[in-house]
């Protein structure tokens, strides 16, 4: 495990991603081959989940520090991060050192254990490991006992270290290390090996993401240049047909063909060796639905009859990846969509599998028109592809962008302040906004992003001297102070007051100059409902 924590503290005392990536490299060539697989599944975010109850570790952490319990939650409150705060008040002047015959597979086999313990057994297991550490080492432990452990290194990152030291593709790299892997039952032979990595026939290929556009559309070039789709509300997937089986992923790398069992029926209709990338949605009487039943149908652990009737699946098809076992992603836009329009042609798929529209405007001008009010036309917007790209591995500028419409905006007072996390932890940053309902503010949505860390302290400053009640880590504000909130989407929702619940929602700016009794109202919200359904 001290390998680990170097590593871990190169990391994070530097920006430079050269550096990062030599941190990793060398930890590669230096760590126990068990330990690699939990070394490279930690650092892309594959972590087990926490072991243990907070509340627990938090009692813990009390007892052996002889810091009162409600100290020790004052502090924990203060800091704002709980494998932080158990780092400082736990006693380590009689700590070991980090023994290097301590690996980081040992580590997690301890953890594993505790998962299936009782509290007694988990806190003798617990107490082991914060009577011998000390420093970052015992910091790291703590970030993986809470299951909270973030490093400042990206997942493209890691691929470029892993690559260099398998002496792999980046590309191979990145397909290998897809899905939700079990680093316990992994090996770097069994990730990485050429003719086992064949076996590997369930894997989706890495998803190509696409830039939101920055620049203006007519610096694209001509029109006929690029294939032109709505861009649709879903959940971007893989549909994999191979050897007889069928697999269905999702672009955050969860497997979820058990959720979307419509898509069965192709096991049937589709030649072996087909991977299709495209939107998931639910779709009924030629059109798609809202998207909050996908999230129902997401949410369910049975799917019933009365589900699937009430939520259908499509998958929108937009792009071919693999064809009849031949991995085509190095073809040109066009001659893979070409061959998906074939595809769906000859097959019988079109109950399951719907071919992305592609649409034509004489001029960019249209294009944007038809962006503008992509809503009436059950879109976000628009998706750009040059026709001669190929696919490729993330996100990547210049090939493909999304243009999506400009998002709905609406003014709300600002009632209800909670601090934020890490950084933010001493500040209010987490903020509850109100409508008004009848001479009443009605709460309908959170946010925190969005301000500037000036307005940010501007803002705290105002909410420690206009708190009228504190509930916790809560406290209610005078409602004085009106923001402007942008969102991509409404539906409604009985788990709200105000009988809505808005889709991404986030700050765009403060309105100084707009007193809070000309904020908007719950009917302004009804409206956008009422818009979006004619």
């Amino acid at each position: 495990m001290i390998d680990f924590v170097e590593m871990f503290e190169a990391i994070d005392a530097t920006t430079k991603t050269s550096v990062k990536v030599d941190a990793i490299h060398t930890y590669l060539n230096r760590a126990r081959e068990t330990d690699k697989v939990w070394a490279i599944a930690i650092l892309m975010g594959n972590k087990p989940k926490r072991p243990v109850k907070t509340t627990d570790l938090r009692s813990w952490a009390a007892d052996v520090s002889g810091v009162p319990l409600w100290l020790l939650e004052e502090s924990y409150y203060i800091v704002g991060d709980l494998a932080e705060t158990l780092s400082l008040v736990i006693p380590t002047d009689q700590a070991l050192s980090v023994s290097p015959d301590l690996s980081l597979s040992q580590v997690f086999a301890d953890i594993h254990r505790m998962r299936v313990a009782s509290p007694e057994e988990q806190r003798l297991l617990v107490s082991k490991y914060w009577e011998a550490l000390t420093g970052t080492a015992l910091f790291v432990f703590n970030k993986f006992l809470t299951g909270n452990f973030r490093i400042g290194v990206s997942r493209k990152l890691v691929v470029k270290a892993v690559a260099k030291y398998q002496e792999l593709g980046e590309a191979v790299v990145e397909h290998r290390l897809m899905g939700k892997w079990d680093p316990s039952e992994e090996s770097m032979h069994t990730l990485f090996s050429t003719t086992l990595g064949e076996e590997r026939h369930f894997l989706p290929y890495p998803f190509y993401l696409a830039y939101a556009l920055d620049d203006k559309v007519s610096d694209l070039g001509p029109l006929e240049n690029w294939v032109i789709e709505p861009k649709l509300d879903g959940i971007r997937g893989q549909l994999i047909l191979r050897r007889g089986e069928l697999f269905v992923w999702s672009r955050g790398e969860d497997l979820m063909t058990d959720k979307f069992v419509e898509f069965q029926v192709l096991k049937e209709l589709l030649p072996d060796g087909t991977v299709i990338d495209g939107e998931i949605i639910p779709w009924k009487d030629d059109a798609p639905l809202d998207f909050a039943l996908m999230q129902t149908r997401i949410s369910r652990k049975n799917v019933s009859k009365a589900a699937l009737a009430a939520a259908p699946l499509v998958m929108v098809c937009y792009d071919l990846l693999e064809w009849k076992g031949e991995d085509i992603r190095h073809w040109p836009l066009a001659a893979r969509r070409k061959e998906l329009v074939r595809l769906w042609s000859n097959f019988a798929v079109s109950k399951v599998l719907k071919l992305s529209k592609e649409l034509h405007f004489k001029t960019w001008g249209e294009a944007d028109a038809y962006r503008i009010h992509a809503r009436n036309y059950q879109s976000e917007g628009l998706m750009l592809k040059r026709r001669d790209s190929p696919y490729e591995v993330g996100r990547k500028r210049g090939n493909w962008w999304k243009w999506k419409t400009d998002p709905m905006t609406i003014d709300g007072v600002l009632i209800y302040a909670q601090s934020g996390h890490g950084r933010r932890a001493n500040l209010f940053t987490d903020y509850t906004f109100a409508v008004w309902d009848q001479g009443e503010l009605v709460p309908f949505a959170k946010a925190y992003s969005g301000l500037t860390d000036k307005e940010l302290l501007k803002i705290d400053h105002w909410i420690k001297r206009n708190t009228i009640e504190k509930f916790g880590p809560v406290r209610s504000v005078k409602p004085v102070l009106v923001f402007e909130l942008a969102f991509e989407g409404i539906q409604r929702s009985t788990r709200h007051k105000s009988g809505v619940a808005l889709r991404f929602p986030r700050i765009v700016r403060w309105r100084q100059d707009k007193p809070a009794s000309e904020a908007n109202t719950k009917d302004d919200l009804e409206q956008f409902l009422q818009d979006r359904n004619t």
